[in-house]
């Protein structure tokens, strides 16, 4: 393992334009303190820290030109280390494109990706101007040709498994569909994660590339999320899914996979601290301490 560790490039990427949500940078930066210290090379690929400037929408996808520019220094950091393995701490969802995209030019159609996320992002721009939810789209080679252009081998959708997901949209369910995407609901994942073990065994995949959305774990247990907003309302989200898995179930179907196949991409996404958050903006406004 600590071989393995040596030959990993963390990434630490506090992109949070692809969400158009300014608290991932805090999320992403906090991920890196909390992170166990690592044994290979550490890179943090520059992202604007946020302002009260709105991100402009171009040509339907809001912060383009920007999430474009932080793709382009995500790659050129990846390709100068020339990695066997990334492990990225974001940020938004999007910060799995060039990461994933590497990965699978390095290892090709051996490569399986295990996509841990209450949502399957794949929209595109026509659904949904946010880019955190094109990504494993992109990866598959569909949406928006600007994404899909950083992704020179597509994954194929074999080699693809969504487990958390439940009640997709009409879009996403019917992308799945069409697709013939491999999904493990909540109750499978808690249950044994049989469907992710049986996609594993069926496949000709040899190593994984594991993306957790954090958003997959219920805002009721764990707070640092999205949708566990201090003082929210029950609509605030728009209705969509929210997560039903617990941190040891996570844990559970990560160790499993682990057993099985090595594990060459692992990223953390969407991390939302709201109470240090709150502190933050506290800290500011107190004498001696802020500004």
């Amino acid at each position: 393992m600590a071989d393995q560790n040596s030959q990993t490039l963390r990434l630490i990427f506090p992109q949070w334009q692809g969400g158009d949500n300014p608290p991932y940078y805090l999320g992403s930066k906090l991920l890196a303190w909390l992170a166990p210290p690592s044994a290979g090379p550490v890179e943090e690929v520059p992202v604007d820290v946020p302002t009260d400037v709105p991100l402009p929408v171009e040509n339907e996808m809001r912060g383009r030109s920007v999430l474009l520019k932080q793709i382009g220094e995500a790659r050129t950091i990846i390709e100068r280390h020339q990695p066997k393995s990334l492990a990225v701490l974001g940020g938004d969802c999007l910060v799995s494109l060039v990461p994933f995209s590497w990965l699978s030019e390095r290892y090709g159609d051996k490569l399986g990706v295990l996509w841990i996320d209450t949502h399957p992002d794949v929209q595109t721009p026509k659904q949904y101007m946010n880019a955190h939810a094109h990504v494993l789209g992109a990866l598959l080679g569909h949406g928006d040709p600007d994404l899909t252009k950083a992704v020179t081998k597509p994954v194929p959708a074999k080699n693809v498994m969504i487990a958390g997901i439940h009640d997709p949209l009409p879009f996403e369910a019917q992308f799945i569909a069409d697709h013939g995407l491999r999904t493990c609901s909540p109750q499978q994942v808690r249950n044994g994660a049989q469907p992710v073990m049986e996609w594993l065994k069926d496949s000709q995949i040899e190593v994984l590339a594991i993306h957790l959305d954090l958003d997959v774990l219920d805002p009721h247990n764990f707070r640092s999320l999205l949708f566990a907003k201090p003082g929210r309302g029950k609509h605030d989200f728009g209705d969509v899914a929210e997560g039903k898995l617990n941190i040891p179930d996570v844990l559970k179907l990560i160790q499993e996979v682990t057993t099985e196949k090595e594990v060459v991409g692992m990223t953390i996404a969407e991390h939302m601290p709201w109470d240090a958050l709150n502190l933050q903006e506290m800290l500011k406004q107190l004498p001696l301490i802020g500004s």
